[in-house]
């Protein structure tokens, strides 16, 4: 018969493979346990390599494959909306501008609503109809395969979509962020979209939030100096901010800016 210990593990596991990632404030909420409690199951978890401590808790230890959709659009989600609306006071009116698959990029794309005159083209239909309704602005949506998961528009259909255009702004999310500057992914046919969509735009900004320096992913996009704004709610990584400095990317962190207001 499984233990008291054991059915809470598994508990905190399921919960984990739901959302991508536990607290251990949650979690004690939950189960009306200790914190010693909580960490030491985090703990064997992650000894057993099913989960990865992070600050305040864990998330699934896969490097492989991505959480699913609803999971990321609700972790960080008031960072994704300040990061949001940080993007968009970088975008004026009368812009054209890529925005690629992502739950930070949708939060891109609902801060510029306001905007006038943007011709926005997306391979996500998540910000597609987000934004038709707005006749503010003119929406075009790249052709190609549709991923169930989520709504990314990926293949090569998209990559040749994408190189009819060169546009004043990219915004591009990012799944990982590496300590040496590299932009992860998990799908190397989302990747051939989003690199393509890097070299045709003149403004490059990366929108992420900074649980991605707490993930890892197998595929590489692109470095961090082929970019030149980094749009973020913090930066915890020390080598990965003197990066941002080094090739003079401008860096805008949303909780500084509420900290100073």
């Amino acid at each position: 018969m499984m233990e008291i210990s054991e059915k809470r593990r598994q508990s905190i596991l399921d919960i984990a493979r739901e959302f991508g990632v536990v607290t251990v404030d949650a979690l004690i909420l939950r189960f009306q346990v200790t914190p010693q409690t909580i960490r030491k199951d985090l703990n064997r978890l992650c000894d057993e390599r099913l989960l990865t401590r992070t600050h305040g808790g864990a998330r699934l230890a896969s490097s492989v494959e991505n959480m699913s959709y609803e999971a990321r659009r609700m972790l960080a989600w008031d960072q994704k909306q300040a990061i949001g609306q940080a993007v968009a006071k970088l975008i004026p009116d009368n812009a054209s501008l890529f925005v690629n698959i992502g739950t930070t990029t949708e939060a891109v794309a609902q801060a510029l609503l306001q905007h006038r005159q943007l011709l926005v083209i997306t391979n996500n239909i998540n910000v597609a109809s987000l934004m038709r309704p707005y006749p503010e602005n003119k929406v075009i949506i790249a052709s190609g395969e549709v991923r169930s998961s989520d709504g990314g528009i990926i293949g090569e259909s998209a990559v040749d979509f994408i190189k009819q255009f060169k546009v004043d702004f990219a915004v591009v999310g990012a799944s990982a962020i590496d300590e040496d500057g590299a932009l992860l992914d998990y799908d190397y046919r989302e990747v051939k979209v989003s690199q393509a969509i890097l070299s045709n735009a003149r403004h490059v900004i990366v929108a992420a939030d900074s649980t991605k320096h707490e993930r890892r992913a197998p595929v590489r996009i692109a470095h961090i100096s082929q970019t030149h704004s980094f749009v973020t709610d913090r930066c915890p990584n020390p080598a990965f901010r003197r990066l941002l400095s080094g090739f003079e990317v401008r860096t805008i962190e949303t909780s500084a800016e509420r900290q100073s207001s």
